[in-house]
């Protein structure tokens, strides 16, 4: 039996849940997310408690099994107290600005680089532009926003220049050596 699949998701007082066949939509304080899952997959609403049951052994349905119930997790976690995720911006001449919704990240290009949030993400920018906090409702969105704006100027080894995880450790290296 998978451990995290049978594990029950609670429901917090504020939080809706509406399943429709294989559809299950989610509301709460911070918005409503739905989503369209497998039709082997059977998911149960008992006394705000949702239940995530397989109906066979098979490798297929253990699989679908813990990425189902952790789907819904995400979906509950989201609209009660939603997602962040932080990046850290180093290096001379590096910053982040906001223009109204809009990021516009300063990285070292001969020009600036505006970032515009999805449908229920929020950035901010704190500390003179060196670190951005992305939120939202959606787990997969904020990971993946704060992963391409990783990606516009990644970490570099020698120096460290770039942009980073929040905690994110470089392995700096050496570079080279003079002539003595």
């Amino acid at each position: 039996m998978s451990r995290i699949g049978k594990q029950p998701i609670p429901i917090p007082d504020k939080v809706q849940v509406s399943i429709d066949g294989t559809a299950v939509t989610v509301k709460g304080p911070k918005g409503e997310l739905s989503h369209q899952f497998p039709s082997s997959m059977k998911i149960a609403l008992d006394d705000g408690v949702l239940t995530v049951t397989r109906p066979s052994d098979q490798r297929q349905h253990r699989a679908l099994h813990g990425m189902t119930r952790a789907l819904l997790a995400n979906m509950v976690t989201g609209v009660s107290e939603g997602f962040e995720r932080v990046l850290e911006i180093e290096g001379v001449g590096y910053s982040a600005e906001m223009q109204g919704k809009t990021l516009i990240m300063h990285l070292g290009y001969s020009h600036p680089i505006p970032v515009e949030p999805p449908a229920n993400c929020e950035f901010a920018v704190e500390e003179r532009g060196r670190v951005v906090r992305i939120r939202g409702i959606d787990k997969q969105v904020v990971g993946e926003l704060a992963a391409n704006i990783r990606k516009m100027r990644p970490p570099e080894p020698y120096k460290g220049k770039g942009v980073r995880y929040q905690g994110e450790h470089i392995r700096r290296k050496a570079g080279k050596t003079g002539k003595a």
